[in-house]
Order: C-alpha cells, then structure tokens, then sequence
C-alpha cells in the first residue's frame, strides 16, 4: 500500500471508529446472553431504546427494618462498583452485588421491558447460597425520562431461583405515536403553507421592492383580476337560462301613427270648398 493509501486509511479509521463507538453508547457495556456464539439482535436492538437511561443513577429506599439502601444503573457501575448493575448497601455502609451487568437478560412488550441482572453475590443464609439476581420492571410514563424507581418485593423463601424486583418509569419504553394525518390532510396543509407564503411574501416584494399601494400590493392582482372576470362570464355563460340569439321582445308599437283620424279631422277646413 503506498503512502497516501496508507494515510487515507487512517484518517478513515480515526474519522468513523470514535462515531461507531458512540453509536454503540453506554448500554453496550451489557453482557447479554449468548445463544450459539452470538447475543441475540432482538435483545440487543430492545436494550438500544433504554440509551437514554444510561447516563442516570437511581436509588430508593426499602421502609422495613433492615432499612437497606439500593443503587440501580442500567448498564454502568452502580454505586462506583465494578460491573454492578444494581447494590445493596446496609445501615452499616457494607455493599452487596446484588446483580451485573456484565451477565443481563432483556425482553418486553409494547409499553414495557423487564431488565434481568445475574451473577451477584452469593446469600449468606437463604436460597441454597445462590448467587443473587434483581429484575427491574420498566413501565411506559410518557411524563418523565427515568423516575419512580422503588423496590417492590426481595424473594428469598424459595429454595432456589430467588430475586429481587424493581420498578422504573420511563418515556424510552414507550411505543411510538404514529401520525393519524392521511395523504388529503398532508396536501391541504402544504397547499394553505404554499399559499399562506405565496400571499405573505408577495405582499412584502410588492410593498417594499415595487412601491405599490392599497390593492396593487397584493401579488399578481390584474391577473386575479381578469381571472375573476373571466370566470364570471363562463359562469354566465355555462348557467344562463335564455337562448343567446333570442331578440329582445318589447311591447308592440302599433304599425299606424297614433291619433291618425284626428289629424284627418283637423284637416278637414283647409279644403276648398
């Protein structure tokens, strides 16, 4: 490869590889889980919408007496621990892995998905002694980006496959709006947009760059002049009633000068006698 094709290829990699990292964001820190050498693209596309939440941290409070702390973050270091996707920290400061991101699950439905983190650490006295696993309900709230997280339930009666259950709201897991607006309403609102400028800015060219006055100042007005004129003659002309060749009719006018036998009476005494 010569030098320019060399320092072509760079400049490439350096140009795209950051963008691709960044179209990659924080939620590819999630490990998901692989099914025949590969993650699912299901999953990973359904963990892509929940991007805007990465960059948040989220904490809630349990009301019982263990009054226990929670940390939860999508998929970055929840309370500043390593790979944790959610900690458990007691009255004492001590801090419990209770899932990692670094081994997740994914699935959902229209207005909601449900985050599975495995892998926490191991209960001391419950469960077998089972590593830990926390799931986190996401409910579609259209009000809010992230907020309302609260632990719900902490399952640890069971002998095995114990969890702990949270719930989220969030705008990210809601389904798209579709536009109800068909093809006749989009073209009605270009055409009254189109119009709207056509008159708009007509008016200013005629006014400020032609001078015009009162009417003159609307745009193109002998055109739409004579076109009102002519389309009230093919009105007239299409919806008249009467025949067009049809002579005016006026009353009769009689064919002899009225008052004819008085003047031959009148005349009578100029004759010789």
């Amino acid at each position: 490869m010569s030098v320019i094709g060399q320092l072509t290829w760079s400049a490439l990699v350096l140009l795209f590889v950051p963008e691709w990292g960044r179209c990659q964001g924080q939620t590819g820190n999630c490990k998901l889980a692989i099914d025949k050498g590969k993650e699912s693209e299901t999953e990973r596309k359904l963990l892509s919408k929940l991007e805007p939440l990465a960059p948040l941290s989220f904490s809630a409070d349990t009301q019982d007496d263990d009054s226990f702390k929670y940390y939860f973050s999508v998929c970055g270091n929840a309370a500043n621990t390593s790979n944790a996707g959610l900690v458990q920290i007691d009255k004492s400061g001590i801090k419990t892995i209770i899932g990692r991101y670094t081994e997740t699950q994914i699935f959902g439905g229209s207005d909601w998905v449900i985050l599975v983190y495995k892998n926490g650490s191991k209960y001391d006295n419950h469960c077998n002694n089972e590593t830990r696993k926390s799931m986190v309900m996401i409910s579609c709230n259209r009000n809010t980006i992230g907020d309302g997280f609260a632990v719900i339930d902490e399952e640890r009666t069971k002998p095995t496959d114990c969890f702990y259950l949270f719930e989220l709201d969030s705008s990210t897991v809601c389904p798209v709006i579709t536009s109800k607006l068909n093809a006749g309403s989009i073209l009605l609102i270009v055409f009254f947009s189109c119009l709207t400028l056509y008159i708009v800015g007509g008016f200013l060219y005629q006014r400020l760059v032609v001078g015009a006055k009162g009417m003159e100042q609307f745009p193109n007005y002998s055109f739409w002049q004579d076109l009102g004129n002519l389309t009230a003659d093919g009105c007239d002309f299409i919806c008249r009633s009467r025949a067009r060749n049809a002579p005016p009719t006026y009353r009769g006018v009689a064919s002899e000068p009225l008052g004819g036998e008085e003047t031959e009476e009148r005349d009578d005494h100029l004759l010789p006698m």
